[in-house]
């Protein structure tokens, strides 16, 4: 029977972020696990049903720790309307996301580990189609430039660019990352909004 404090679950799935991004799915143990998170052995097998579980668990929770906190809601509804502001919210969200690097990298091991195990497919494909259905509805309701594909293609563009700022982070440095994302929204939502 899986254990129910909620509080050592959520250490154990953050210890198994750190696992996963530092070794890899084939690294992924409940032994590792349990170091990670500094308990004592056999704590991880007492609250996951086997490691497909887990890995379920640590998809879903990596999504969890990449949303944006209250103040920046708030600061992104309260903000202009135009394209620099749109260039802004594109610069906050590569930074945001860049900066829970073992997130995002364990998040590349789940989507490789996710074309072997269906169940982990379907979790991190509900997330995703979630993500961007978040995402296309509150840039209709913002009134940003642009359309729902433009949204999408943005997406597309930018995780990209955030794979090669945590995978080969000498290729773009900070400035040119930084003209990437404007570029990027310009020539995007610019054509977006040319064609409507």
């Amino acid at each position: 029977m899986a254990r129910r404090n909620e509080e050592r679950r959520r250490a154990l799935v953050d210890a198994a972020i750190e696992v996963l991004a530092r070794e890899g799915a084939r690294g992924l143990t409940f032994r590792a696990v349990d170091g990670e998170a500094a308990v004592p052995a056999g704590t991880a097998s007492n609250y996951f049903a086997n490691r497909d579980d887990l890995l379920t668990q640590a998809g879903a929770r990596v999504y969890e720790r990449l949303q944006p906190d209250e103040e920046t809601i708030e600061r992104q509804r309260t903000a202009g309307r135009d394209r620099e502001t749109y260039v802004e919210l594109m610069r906050e969200l590569v930074g945001r996301v860049a900066s829970f690097r073992t997130g995002y990298l364990a998040l590349l091991e789940l989507r490789l580990e996710a074309t072997r195990r269906p169940e982990l497919r379907k979790v991190l494909t509900e997330r995703v189609r979630a993500d961007v259905d978040a995402n296309v509805a509150y840039h209709e309701a913002s009134g940003l430039p642009g359309d729902a594909t433009a949204v999408k293609l943005l997406m597309l563009a930018l995780n990209w660019l955030i794979v090669e700022q945590l995978t080969l982070p000498d290729v773009f440095g900070e400035e040119e990352r930084d003209a990437l994302v404007a570029a990027a929204v310009e020539r995007i939502v610019g054509a977006a909004s040319s064609s409507a």
